[in-house]
């Protein structure tokens, strides 16, 4: 056969395998709007990141991301909303997690629709936060290369 005779294929999104043994990665995704927690299932929902699928758990407030951050050891990546209960409420679960939980290996990602609330460079020196978004200027593939970044970044110590 020669090479004018070989077909090249790509896969598409669709041909890529949507099942994975392998542990997923799991994301809580905090943010008391549900509209939210729609639109992240549908952008992450069927992705996987180095042959693992993706797991999207809800918080709809910072103190249900607290009491799920305390039971769970192995979530990745926190996708934290600053202004929910309080204005501050999404630091404080940050905060939280950090301090009180000790927790320094999860990446925290803090998406706000009100950037005025909590400026991103006070946010990123004062707290743990790995990646700060606007959620007006979050697209789908924005929120999945922050994601990807984020589970690179994170390590479990052995």
């Amino acid at each position: 056969m020669s090479h004018k005779d070989t077909k090249v294929m790509f896969a598409t999104k669709e041909d890529k395998p949507k099942k994975s043994f392998e542990k997923p990665w799991r994301i809580l995704i905090v943010d008391d709007e549900p509209e939210v927690h729609n639109v992240t299932h549908l952008i992450l929902g069927k992705e996987n990141f180095n042959g693992r699928n993706l797991e999207l758990i809800s918080a709809y407030s910072a103190e249900e991301a607290k009491k799920i951050m305390a039971r769970e050891d192995d979530i990745a990546v926190v996708l934290l909303d600053v202004v929910m209960e309080t204005s501050t409420a999404g630091l404080d679960a940050a905060e939280y997690i950090r301090n009180e939980l000790g927790n320094k290996i999860v990446r925290v990602i803090l998406r706000t629709g009100q950037p005025g609330e909590a400026p991103d460079k006070r946010v990123i020196v004062d707290y743990d936060i790995n990646d700060y978004k606007e959620k007006s200027e979050l697209t789908s593939n924005k929120l999945f290369t922050s994601v990807v970044a984020a589970l690179r970044s994170y390590t479990i110590p052995h």
